[in-house]
This record gives structure tokens, C-alpha cells and sequence, in this order.
């Protein structure tokens, strides 16, 4: 493993084994990847029809009218029950499943949101992603004492998280609140990002491999389609608690 892998590394802490013993981190490091301005006609249009696809496939993880009850919103608004939330937080992938449901498909955005957004819809589950170079050390994944800083993209004020919260954080502040509910604007990726950390999460652990395969398919994917360099990829469990990035 080379240096510029060690620079930085993410862990999560026991204080959140403690909480989801069995939940799995897919971890993919990716670097050069190519503005949304540089990536083909063609391929942008294979992008979307991929995006497009997607939204179609993710109708099996849907068998009720009422979003609460179908099986992956209804595991991941149990998970939240595990830990101080703001009112009204729900995980990512159900407001991707919603718009579904509700027959009004995920849009495209740019090339590499529609691919990452593609693969959320197509194996039902979170995705986050991250600029590896606005960390300030390492990326931890545990819970929060309470009060630190946080900036939510969107918002014009602080929204530290609660006591007891699980969160994403580094030495400056968190960096996701909630889990995987609300990023912050200092780590947020843009299209001048050169570093990106996708993040997927799952707390099946009957569904690990699939987690795996969704994370190669997005490897080859960005890889594909924009140029991504894979600097580093991983699944960090209960017994493998962290991974260069």
C-alpha cells in the first residue's frame, strides 16, 4: 500500500460497533475523475439510461403504497431509534425510494450523482459521498458527545449534533449528521472536487455480499465513465474497523 493511501484513514469507533455490531461500510477512495463538462455526449446519455434503469429496479424493494412499511425504510427508521435524532431524519435511501414509489423518478444530475444515485436505487442502499481532502485527519464514524461543529449544507446557521448521536466526524466537526441523514458544506463534493470517499452503508448482514458487489459495480462504473483512479476500497465491519483512504 502506498503512502498517499496512509495519509488518512476511516474508522469506526467501538462506541458504534457497540450500537450496530453487525452493519458493514463499504469504503471506495476515488481520485481524477472528470468534471461534468468533460464527460462525452454518449456517455453522459449510457449515464442516465443507466439512472433511468435504476429507478425501475428499485420498484422490488417497494411491495406497499406506504413507504414506512416496506422492509429497507422500515429497518433503517428502526436503526434510527438507536440514536438521538433531529425530528424528521430519516436515511438517504428512502427519499430515493419515495420518489419512486410515488412515480416520480430519481432526475439526473451530473454524470457521477446519476451513477452513485443508480447504484443506491439498484442494490437499496445509502450512499454518501465526501472530499477526502477537506478532512482534517481522519474520518470516524461513532457517537457524538454533543455540540460539535456542524454546518449542514442548505441551512444559513450551525446544527450541532445531539448527545448520543451517531455521526461522521473529524478532528474540526461532523462531517454527516444523523448517521447518514444530513451532509455538512465543509466536506461537500463538488465539481471541482479532485477526491471523493463514497461511503454505502448496510445493517443486514445477511446482505454483505451484495454490499460488495454494489460497491465493484460502482468502481467500475466511475472508473468507466469518468476516469476514476481507485486510490483505495474496502468493507470495514465489527472486525475490521478501518481502512486507508
Amino acid at each position: 500500500m502506498n503512502m498517499e493511501m496512509k495519509e488518512k484513514k476511516f474508522v469506526v469507533d467501538e462506541s458504534f460497533v457497540t450500537l450496530f455490531p453487525d452493519a458493514a461500510i463499504a469504503v471506495l477512495s476515488v481520485g481524477g475523475m472528470k468534471r461534468a463538462q468533460d464527460i462525452g455526449a454518449h456517455e453522459a446519455d449510457e449515464i442516465r439510461a443507466f439512472l433511468e434503469s435504476a429507478n425501475q429496479e428499485a420498484r422490488r424493494f417497494l411491495t406497499s403504497e406506504v413507504i414506512s412499511e416496506n422492509r429497507i425504510p422500515a429497518l433503517w427508521r428502526e436503526a434510527y431509534k438507536k440514536f438521538p435524532t433531529k425530528k424528521g431524519a430519516r436515511c438517504s435511501i428512502e427519499a430515493l425510494l419515495k420518489r419512486v414509489l410515488h412515480g416520480n423518478p430519481v432526475p439526473s444530475i451530473t454524470p457521477t450523482v446519476d451513477i452513485t444515485n443508480g447504484i443506491s436505487l439498484k442494490y437499496g442502499f445509502p450512499i454518501g459521498a465526501e472530499n477526502v481532502d477537506a478532512f482534517e485527519g481522519d474520518l470516524h464514524l461513532g457517537v457524538m458527545k454533543g455540540g460539535e461543529a456542524f454546518w449542514p449544507l442548505g441551512s444559513d446557521k450551525e446544527e450541532p449534533p445531539l448527545p448520543g448521536e451517531v455521526a461522521y466526524y473529524d478532528r474540526a466537526g461532523v462531517v454527516c449528521r444523523c448517521f447518514n441523514w444530513r451532509d455538512g458544506q465543509r466536506t461537500a463534493v463538488t465539481d471541482h472536487t479532485v477526491n471523493e470517499l463514497i461511503i454505502m452503508e448496510c445493517i443486514e448482514p445477511e446482505r454483505v455480499e451484495e454490499l460488495k458487489m454494489a460497491m465493484e459495480e460502482l468502481a467500475g462504473l466511475l472508473s468507466q465513465y469518468t476516469g476514476a483512479r481507485i486510490r483505495a476500497k474496502g468493507v470495514v465491519t465489527a472486525g475490521n474497523r478501518e481502512v486507508f483512504i
